[in-house]
């Protein structure tokens, strides 16, 4: 496969910013030849519905410019939509859960959730907070307008919130030896996780 493509496949997998030089060391490439099959990538993309975004050495996936109109109707019809199921389950896990990553979510839900946590970005349910263990990653926690919501000060005032938390930690512990693991391979393209 092409370095292009495999700067694709990263940029889709962690559905998350990458600098050239974290590419550049994933891949085991130089930064130079990374500035070039970015540029390759975008040339590829260029009339795609999925193209290559880039501020400074900082390079990501979004949507093509045409697609914003119906792209913000679908948002907006969503927003006024309740939550789903899958959202509620995501939600809970960052409510009860501590230094809660995609990847955690992930884990326990056993599915890709980032459509999910982009959705509850944007209604202002959740934040991006640095993860501490690993800045390239991030961990989510409710955010202050949701805690009104459910007329709470903090997290610990939430229904069984002792008993869930303690359940809730009991099933991380798998995923924080697959986060340990990853980041001691993550020289590996195939082991990168969020």
């Amino acid at each position: 496969m092409k370095t292009s493509g495999l700067i694709e496949a990263l940029l889709f997998s962690r559905a998350e910013p990458w600098t050239a030089l974290e590419l550049a060391k994933a891949l085991g490439k130089s930064f130079e030849e990374i500035i070039e099959a970015v540029t390759e990538l975008e040339t590829e993309r260029a009339e795609g519905g999925i193209q290559v975004m880039r501020a400074g050495d900082t390079i990501t996936l979004g949507t093509h410019p045409a697609a914003h109109e119906i792209l913000q109707q679908l948002y907006k019809e969503e927003l006024e939509k309740g939550l789903s199921k899958a959202s509620v389950e995501t939600l809970s896990i960052i409510m009860y859960g501590d230094e809660v990553t995609r990847g955690k979510i992930d884990y326990i839900r056993g599915v890709n959730s980032s459509f999910i946590l982009r959705n509850l970005l944007v209604r202002g349910l959740i934040e991006r907070k640095p993860y501490p263990r690993d800045r390239k990653r991030f961990m989510y926690a409710p955010t202050v307008a949701l805690l009104a919501q459910f007329g709470v000060l903090n997290v610990t005032q939430l229904p069984e919130y002792a008993r869930i938390h303690g359940e809730l930690a009991q099933t991380l512990m798998g995923a924080d030896i697959t986060d340990d693991l990853t980041e001691q391979t993550t020289d590996a393209p195939e082991q990168i996780t969020s």
